[in-house]
């Protein structure tokens, strides 16, 4: 594990190789710099990273050959597994300031701020100062206690809930007072949650009082999205990881039940025979060449409503 590290110079000021605090969205690194003329980086990051220009230029490049003019107002992100190259100009070398994240959220926050899969560049709807300030409190921060892991993440999703409160201004959307992401947003949100805790035995409920909104409104979003209920979407991931793990280990069917959030192995034996016609022991040694569906496919339904 690589040591935290804080540099703080005339020039450059970052906090790097933080720990993971959250599987929801965790802060990486941060830091701001005022780049020599010609300063290159480039390579392939594991996690996110959106740069704020303040003044100066430079150019942003992509694997496919596509380069962005950059200037002063804009961002642009880095996304993790992308190889990417990105300079400041020979003759006025840009200053800005970056955050790095991490996290099962954070493809859905930069989605709220204004990004998707063919925009890497935006013009910044924060003003200069809301992102440096919320930048410098996160630097101010650099002592590895508990307090300062959360002012580090109070100040990043300060950050970031202006950008996409911005954004949404900026953009004329309508905003109600409650339940405004959407509901392709929320079912998005509740297949990531499911994704992660569905072996901790997590019911419709837990799923709504996660995200904040009702169990109604949750169920109405996924039949209006995915034309099944929550409840449906549920069981039917949990079966599916089920019948894998039955044809790929040797695991008793009671750890398997355990295993996908089942302490109940005769509520766990019913619910698999009314999803495939037979009980686990039998599905297990009829060796089902073809698994009716696999995790994947069940959450290749993202595809069908990214924001």
């Amino acid at each position: 594990m690589r040591n935290v590290k804080y540099t703080d110079s005339v020039t450059f000021r970052c906090l790097e190789h933080l720990r993971e605090t959250s599987l929801d969205i965790s802060l990486i690194h941060a830091g701001k710099e005022h780049c020599e003329p010609s300063h290159i980086c480039s390579g392939a990051r594991d996690e996110y990273i959106l740069h704020f220009i303040f003044s100066g230029k430079g150019f942003f490049s992509l694997k496919n050959g596509t380069i962005f003019t950059l200037s002063a107002g804009q961002m642009f992100l880095i996304r993790p597994g992308e190889p990417v190259t990105y300079g400041s100009d020979a003759v006025d070398p840009w200053h800005y300031a970056w955050i790095g994240f991490n996290g099962i959220r954070a493809d859905t926050i930069i989605k709220q701020c204004g990004f998707s899969s063919n925009k890497w560049v935006l013009p910044s709807p924060v003003q200069p100062e809301i992102v440096m300030d919320c930048i410098n409190n996160i630097l101010d921060c650099k002592a590895l206690t508990f307090v300062n892991d959360l002012r580090r993440e109070a100040w990043m999703l300060m950050l970031f809930s202006r950008l996409a409160d911005n954004h949404d201004k900026l953009s004329h959307k309508r905003v109600s007072d409650s339940n405004n992401y959407g509901t392709k947003a929320y079912v998005e949100l509740a297949i990531e949650h499911i994704k992660y805790y569905y072996k901790d035995g997590i019911n419709v409920s837990d799923i709504a009082g996660h995200l904040g909104i009702s169990r109604a409104y949750l169920n109405c979003a996924f039949q209006k999205e995915l034309g099944m209920s929550i409840q449906k979407f549920l069981i039917d991931f949990r079966m599916h990881k089920a019948a894998n793990l039955l044809v790929s280990t040797p695991d008793a069917i009671k750890e398997i039940s355990s295993a996908i959030g089942y302490e109940d192995q005769l509520n766990f034996s019913k619910a698999f025979k009314k999803k495939f016609g037979m009980s686990p022991r039998n599905y297990r040694l009829n060796k089902a060449s073809t698994i009716l569906y696999t995790e994947k496919q069940l959450t290749d339904h993202q595809e069908d409503f990214v924001v």
